[in-house]
Order: C-alpha cells, then structure tokens, then sequence
C-alpha cells in the first residue's frame, strides 16, 4: 500500500461503523423528545416552558457525570487497543461506579427537593409549580438513564455499537407511546399532563437498561457481565485513572455550573422566551446527536491506535475526523434552517415564541460549525490521553469571557434575549484557533498502555505519514 496515499474508503467504513448506529440512536432520542414537546406543547407554552427547565437540571446531572464517560473511554479505548482485558473491566467497575453516585444524588434532589430546584432555575411560579411536578417523578430515572449510559460507552469502545442503538429504538418506541397513554389518558389510564409525561420517561429508561442487558448476554459481550472482575481496583490503578479523569470532571463539572448560571439567566427572560428556548434545546440535541456519532469516532479511532502505539495512524485520522464533522454539522445546519417553519410550528411555536426559536436556531447554527469542531478535537485528545489543554480552555473562556457577558447583557442592561444568546458562543472562534494549533503539533498524544509510550519516545507528527496496514 502506498503510504503517502490516504485510504479514504477504508477510513470512512470504519468511521460509518461506529458513527451512524450512534447517529441514529441520538436522532431516535431527538426523535422522542420531539414528539414529547409537540404533546406537552398541546397543553399549553406554560408547560412547554416548565419541562424544558427541568432538561436544564438533567443537563446539569449530564456535566457531572460525563467528565467519568470522557475518562473511561480513555481508558476502554485504548486497553482495547492493548488487547488489555482485566484494565477494561477494571477501568469500567470504577467508571460505572462514579457514575451512578452521580445519578443517585441527582435523583434524590428530583424527588425530595423539586421546589427548590426549580427555583433555581426561574422566577416564575407557575412554571416553577408545573416543573416540580414533572421532577418529582422524572427523578427515579436518572439513576436508570446514568447506568445506560456507562452501559453504553463501553459496549462501543469494544465494538458493540448497535447494543446501544437497539436499546434507544426500544426506549423511543416506548416513551412516545406511555406519553400517548399517560398524557392525555388514553386507554383507560388517567390524563396525568406533564406528569404523565415524566413517568413515561421513567418506564422508557427502564426499558432501555433492560434491552442492553439482555442483548449485551444474548451477543457473549466479554465485559459488560463480568461483575466479578469490574471492582478489582488496586490505589495505582485508582491513583492513574483519577489523574487523568480529573481535568475530564473538573471540566464537565465547571462547565455545567457555567451553563446553569447561563441557563438562570435564560430563566428569567419572558415566558414565550422561556418557551422558545425549551424548543430550541430539542432542536440543539438534534445537531449533537449527530455530533456525538463522530464523537464517539474519533474517541475511538485514534484512541485504539493511540494504545496500540499505532501514532502515525492516529495522528492522521484525527485531524481528517474533525474537518469531516464540520463538514456534516454544515449540510444539517442548512436542512434545519430550511425546514424551521414547519418544525417550529409542529412545536407549538407561534408568534414572538416563533420569532425567537427561529433567532435562537440561526445564531447557535451559525456558530455550530465552529462549536463541533471544537467538540471533535477535546474530545481526540481526551482519547489520545490529554485531558488537560481542551478542558483549561473552555473552563478560563466561560468563566473569565461567557459568564460575565451573559450576567450583564441579561441581568443589568436587560438587552433582548437574543442578544444575551448570542453571547453564550462568543468564544467559539477563539478557542478554535487555538485548539487548531494544538491539533497539528500532535502533543494531545499521551499513551497510557506500555506499547503507546514505547512508540512516543522519539515521535513526531508527520502529516504526510499517515497509515499502515492493519495488525
């Protein structure tokens, strides 16, 4: 094989392999939660408004516990690499347990402290009383919802990618059919309204856990079973996976925090403004979903070759993963933007609601393609085992840049709403040249397995070196 020749086909196979089932699994989600604010918005902009602030609390959960995802496929990728068995089991026991730890008390405070959640996140009573409501009962899925996803992230660093989606057809299929029936009171079941809404949640969560499971045992999936051998921790093994785990969570978690003061201030916008931005954070999981597919490529990608000590590899696929999403997150930019008045409007948008949904989906579309791009490369070099640059600049840009703008714009010169949105991206273009620059450099490469930091010593990015044949 020609060296200095690009296998493109090859390359986008094995990126389809792993992308598509993980796009597809997020559209379905997407899909559901459509469809779930097209039901709730039959009750009225109040509750639409109201369940949307409460996915800002979920959202909240997913910060805390994503830095742990971010750190064991780390560690899933690139022992899978390594053909390292016992650091997979390992390593996911100790990820599965941060993880739920996370979700347990994420679920407590939905279920015991509703009221107080809800008026952290807005000012308004009567949607503060409507979201308590849906919390109280959506609370006993988070646990359900964290557990499927470590469950998740494993089985696709170890080449089971459509476990997960066969449990996200299952759950969809589920949640929309449980909001038909519990919503409205179908089928003889009471009309629960938004509460309804969150117990069909719950019972699609369940559903999804228990699909995984049971195909995961039906496929002989080598890890996801083998209980016995996930919590065989020794404090070396604790000690590495802590330190580079711990950029992953301080970033997951400081950027949570800043998204939810962000999200406060949102809050106190009026209530079609309030209502808009529940639709268009649907509509925002729509563009991440599919981000998520490639994601999860480059994640593991380049961080199986990383383990495997395969550098020229993964230098080369990295930097092509990230032009690739940008690419797609355009074309899907340009179909949403062209398609904005019907969905808008199968959202129960209309009027100064629809003006600002529509304002909200251009400015954050407009700024997408940067965003993912960004997105891309933190999370290659989290896989490559640096942790560390991505995370320090997305952590000083929002406190010392976003943050300050966001208060200011929105609490003190009370500017339209829009304007307050658009500076949550301001940084966007910044960080990109910056990260850019680092990409290229290659010194995002930090193996953790014996055989990549052999092949580090002496290594060098060599854009033009780029492959070899498979092992």
């Amino acid at each position: 094989m020609d060296r200095t020749q690009f296998p493109w086909k090859a390359f986008l196979t094995k990126i389809a392999v792993i992308a598509v089932p993980v796009a597809l699994q997020n559209l379905l989600s997407t899909t559901g939660s459509m469809v779930d604010t097209m039901m709730i918005a039959s009750l009225g902009q109040t509750e639409v408004g109201a369940v949307g602030l409460c996915a800002q609390f979920s959202s909240l959960m997913f910060s805390g516990y994503w830095g742990f995802v971010g750190g064991g496929m780390l560690f899933f990728s690139q022992y899978w690499g390594a053909k390292d068995d016992d650091g997979i089991n390992r390593a996911y026991g100790l990820t599965l347990t941060c993880m739920m730890t996370v979700g347990l008390i994420f679920g407590l405070m939905g279920v015991c402290f509703p009221e107080t959640v809800m008026r952290l996140y807005t000012d308004k009573e009567n949607i503060q009383k409507i979201g308590a409501e849906y919390l109280r009962i959506a609370g006993f899925g988070y646990p359900l919802m964290v557990f499927s996803m470590a469950m998740a992230a494993l089985l696709r660093c170890t080449g089971k990618v459509r476990i997960p989606l066969w449990g996200s057809i299952a759950s969809v299929g589920t949640n929309i059919f449980m909001n038909w029936v519990l919503i409205f009171g179908h089928l003889g079941a009471p009309a629960l309204g938004v509460r309804g809404a969150a117990l069909a949640t719950v019972i699609a969560q369940a559903v999804n856990c228990s699909v995984i499971i049971i195909a995961a045992r039906r496929s002989g999936h080598a890890y996801l079973l083998a209980i016995r051998r996930h919590f065989r921790w020794s404090r070396l093994f604790i000690r590495t996976y802590l330190r580079k785990c711990f950029p992953i969570i301080c970033n997951e978690v400081l950027i949570g925090v800043g998204n939810m003061v962000i999200n406060i201030v949102l809050g106190r916008q009026p209530e079609e403004a309030i209502a808009a931005l529940a639709v268009f954070r649907t509509i925002e999981g729509l563009v991440i979903g599919f981000f998520a597919g490639f994601s999860n490529a480059s994640s593991v990608l380049v961080g199986t070759e990383v383990g495997a000590g395969r550098l020229d590899r993964a230098f080369g696929r990295a930097w092509r993963l990230v032009y690739l999403c940008q690419g797609f997150i355009a074309v899907l930019g340009v179909i949403l933007i062209s398609l904005h008045t019907p969905i808008l409007n199968m959202m129960g948008m209309k009027g100064e609601s629809f003006r600002l949904a529509f304002g909200m989906m251009a400015i954050y579309l407009s700024f997408g393609i940067i965003r993912m791009g960004n997105w891309t490369q933190n999370d290659t070099f989290r896989a490559a085992g640096d942790a560390t640059y991505g995370t320090v600049l997305e952590i000083v840009f929002m406190w010392a840049m976003l943050i300050p703008l966001v208060c200011v714009s929105g609490l003190v010169l009370k500017w339209p709403t829009l304007v307050v949105f658009a500076f949550c991206y301001a940084d966007e273009p910044i960080r990109y040249i910056l990260m850019q620059i680092h990409l290229h450099n290659g010194k995002w490469i930090r193996p953790v397995t014996p055989e990549g930091k052999e092949a580090l010593k002496g290594w060098k990015p060599n854009r033009k070196l780029i492959d070899e044949p498979d092992r």
